[in-house]
């Protein structure tokens, strides 16, 4: 089965990470590792509410990695082991620019 999490940023071709070969990650280890990464990259809530839907979560921490943070490959693919596991999605597409995710 195809499993594969990719990234878009404005002026780059999409980051692509195939999850085939990777070890699933627990989903409540997957929720901890984006959780820990949203407080060391000091994101902010998308809604004024405060209220953070989890794929709100990974969508924040995508933008606020960049690029940069995704040629780190072993970061992205823990990224990637992380947001199919915590969405429960095979196949997630991540358009950091215009904050939206698709599955």
């Amino acid at each position: 089965m195809r499993s594969e999490v990719s990234v878009t940023f404005k002026d780059g071709p999409p980051v692509r990470i195939d999850l085939r070969e990777e070890p699933p990650m627990p989903n409540d280890v997957a929720r901890k590792w984006l959780d820990d990464q949203f407080t060391q990259m000091g994101c902010e809530p998308l809604r004024p509410t405060g209220k953070l839907l989890m794929a709100d979560r990974v969508v924040v921490v995508a933008q606020a990695a960049g690029p940069a943070g995704f040629a780190d490959v072993k970061w992205a693919r823990e990224f990637a082991r992380a947001t199919s596991a915590a969405l429960a999605k095979p196949l997630v597409h991540i358009d950091a620019d215009s904050l939206s995710i698709s599955y």
